[in-house]
């Protein structure tokens, strides 16, 4: 591995990140998509589709995919990007201004720190961090180094949930007292996988990046590695970030004092680590009021709930979201629709359906540096994924958490504030960011 590389984000935060600005709005932004087999392929077919978006470099650490993706932007007409493996090659090429994050989840606040010393701004996938001291490094990164950094929260650019955000702050259903996010998501088996060679062409050296050595399996690879602990943080942080996120936001809460989580793996005898059934309980004491969250995940056959979901008409799942307040219950499914019940009768009240495209709102904040249209900053996607890893906490170590948000840290715990970070196989370290 070229030492040079590991060093390039200290000596850009030593001298000062560069600061690109887009000129005008009629100016190029050229995009660098890194990680691009699942949902980073989703993030190229957006920047593809917008006027004056370059994508001008592709990165992944699988050569095969990224040979794939390569191909299938030049098949539609567009320039042929150039092609990495590392993303800190990426990052040297002062002409690209910014990165599309759609990695493993624990490699997303590194990659987004160097991005951020090496002066591009980014766009990273949900959830932002794989621990909750690198919520923090992630925004301080952002402050510092003066960088937009919008977070794959996609409900945030929905002009419907906007407008039903407005909704409940006006007190369309009455004083919000409790929200509950719904993740229930059809998920099979994934059963077992023998240790096995690395496949050619994959550099799993740089795929593991701060995780620690481990054997190569199939399981712990492409997509599977949702479901262990060294890389993903189970369907609570795949899925359930989107429903956490809007869960916090309509109730306009910030931080919970206390947090409870049960669950478990069940019917399944595989190699998955993460629960596949998970109710987690939070209560929140801010402005003077208590409220309280509930956030559920079940991974096999289930019920809708009050409209959300598409039982029966091809669709098993069911994601989205209820707020309960004193004069009648909100829904909101995950795709951009939000109904309203008023009263003791349940009577119909407003309701909107229009999703949005949280990368348009990226690329025009691009534009203006104008943070104040920016949909899903990093600041709003850190707090809600904290909520995420509290969760998890709750569930591995087994105990109701109390949580001191002043002091960052879980009261009279030990072990679980030992959670709050990992040991990082070096020199894949995220680093403290501080001043």
């Amino acid at each position: 591995m070229n030492r040079r590389y590991f060093l390039m984000g200290a000596a850009t935060a030593a001298a000062g990140a560069v600061t690109r600005g887009v000129a005008s709005p009629n100016d190029t932004i050229r995009i660098a998509c890194v990680g691009v087999r699942g949902q980073g392929n989703q993030h190229i077919k957006e920047y593809s589709k917008m006027s004056n978006v370059e994508i001008a470099a592709i990165c992944d650490i699988d050569e095969s995919v990224l040979n794939k993706r390569l191909g299938e932007v030049e098949a539609s007409g567009h320039k042929r990007p150039a092609g990495y493996s590392d993303l800190r090659k990426v990052l040297e090429d002062k002409n690209i201004d910014a990165i599309s994050i759609a990695t493993p989840n624990h490699s997303h606040t590194m990659q987004a720190i160097w991005a951020c010393q090496a002066g591009k701004d980014v766009y990273c996938e949900k959830p932002c961090s794989h621990n909750m001291f690198e919520t923090r490094q992630i925004v301080a990164a952002a402050k510092k180094y003066d960088r937009i950094v919008q977070h794959g929260t996609n409900s945030r650019s929905s002009p419907a949930l906007r407008e039903a955000m407005v909704k409940l702050r006006e007190g369309v259903i009455g004083d919000v007292y409790m929200a509950r996010a719904l993740c229930f998501k059809w998920r099979d088996t994934i059963g077992r996988k023998p240790v096995e060679p690395v496949p050619a062409g994959v550099d799993y050296n740089l795929w593991l990046g701060p995780a620690p050595l481990h054997a190569f399996t199939q399981n712990r690879f492409h997509y599977n590695w949702h479901w262990f602990w060294d890389y993903g943080n189970g369907d609570l942080g795949n899925q359930g970030i989107h429903e956490m996120d809007v869960a916090r936001w309509g109730l306009n809460v910030q931080h919970p004092t206390k947090v409870s989580a049960i669950g478990g793996h069940f019917m399944f005898d595989d190699d998955q680590e993460t629960p596949n059934t998970l109710n987690v309980a939070y209560e929140f004491h801010e402005g003077g009021k208590a409220r309280m969250m509930e956030f559920e995940v079940r991974h096999w056959m289930t019920n809708n709930e009050a409209g959300i979901g598409k039982h029966g008409r091809d669709d098993p799942n069911t994601i989205g979201n209820l707020f309960y307040g004193s004069q009648g219950y909100m829904a909101i499914d995950g795709y951009g629709t939000y109904k309203t019940y008023l009263g003791k009768k349940n009577e119909p009240g407003p309701s909107g359906n229009e999703p949005g495209n949280n990368w348009a709102n990226f690329i025009d904040v691009l534009r203006t540096r104008d943070r104040s249209k920016q949909n899903a900053p990093i600041e709003e996607g850190a707090l809600s994924v904290q909520l995420v890893h509290l969760a998890n906490i709750s569930y591995r170590t087994g105990r109701t958490l109390q949580f001191d948000a002043d002091n960052f840290q879980v009261t009279g715990d030990e072990q679980a504030n030992a959670m709050f970070t990992r040991n990082y196989r070096a020199p894949f370290v995220v680093p403290t960011i501080t001043g």
